[in-house]
């Protein structure tokens, strides 16, 4: 698939799940002219988002956007992301992005990729974890603390992120134990036809020892099997790209994270 369809399917994939996830927690979802708001005003950051949907953005379309999705942050009470898809941009609106963003008063916090790739895994053990696949609130609970430890927030902000929800509980979500104590986890969401990958989190001293890709394996082998789904999506971080490519996933846009420039 070309890199350009792959970002469209990447961008979309973000829309689908982040939407069901934000209206089964009360928040907004909606559409201004290209600006996608998805947004819990949630101290988990991740669960703020907003995005832009058109394709071959021009620069000044682009400039208009940026200043209406800041604009739209400012008026939140909780601190989130605006995420950008390189390859959804023409060349012209890719030279203006950094100097656009600013003076929209945004700032990029950090870059990932979109990956995907048509794969099929055996199952996976790994000698030190015990996975399990998450079926209680406890699970729930301890699954967002995971992601809250690695990803810099209070755990209190993990909790809330994922206590209650059935979209979580119905994923194909899994935690690694070690010594039976909760130290990893990763989960997909089967759609239509493909499953995405995310909230893949190890917490930091456990990191290095191959956790990480043991839950992922997991997770998308026994998603594979009970869907039938090979196509595999998601969003990675520089750290995690090694993972998934060993795994067979391949990189396709760049994705750019701004959020409010500190006064």
């Amino acid at each position: 698939m070309p890199s350009f369809l792959e970002a469209v399917e990447s961008k979309n994939q973000l829309i689908a799940v982040w939407s069901r996830l934000t209206g089964e927690q009360g928040g907004i979802v909606d559409l201004d002219d290209g600006v996608h708001r998805m947004w819990v005003d949630s101290p988990f950051g991740f669960w703020n988002t907003v995005t832009l949907t058109d394709a071959d953005i021009p620069a000044e379309a682009l400039k208009d956007q940026l200043g209406r999705a800041a604009d739209f942050m400012r008026g939140r009470t909780r601190a989130g992301y605006l995420w950008i898809f390189e390859d959804l941009l023409t060349p012209d609106a890719q030279r203006e992005l950094l100097p656009a963003a600013a003076a929209a008063g945004l700032e990029l916090a950090f870059s990932g990729r979109g990956m995907a790739g048509d794969i099929d895994i055996p199952d996976v053990t790994h000698p030190e974890l015990e996975i399990r696949r998450v079926q209680s609130e406890d699970d729930l609970i301890a699954y967002g603390e995971i992601n809250a430890y690695a990803y810099g927030m209070p755990p209190g902000a993990g909790r809330v992120a994922v206590a209650g929800s059935r979209l979580w509980r119905d994923a194909f979500a899994y935690i690694g134990y070690r010594d039976g104590r909760p130290v990893t986890c990763a989960a997909t969401v089967a759609g239509p036809d493909s499953l995405f990958l995310a909230l893949v989190a190890t917490l930091p001293d456990q990191m290095r020892r191959g956790y990480g890709e043991a839950v992922t394996r997991k997770a998308i082998h026994q998603s594979i099997a009970q869907t039938g789904h090979h196509r595999v999506v998601l969003h990675a971080t520089e750290v995690g790209r090694p993972v998934y490519e060993r795994i067979g996933c391949t990189t396709n846009s760049p994705i750019h994270f701004f959020h409010l420039a500190q006064a």
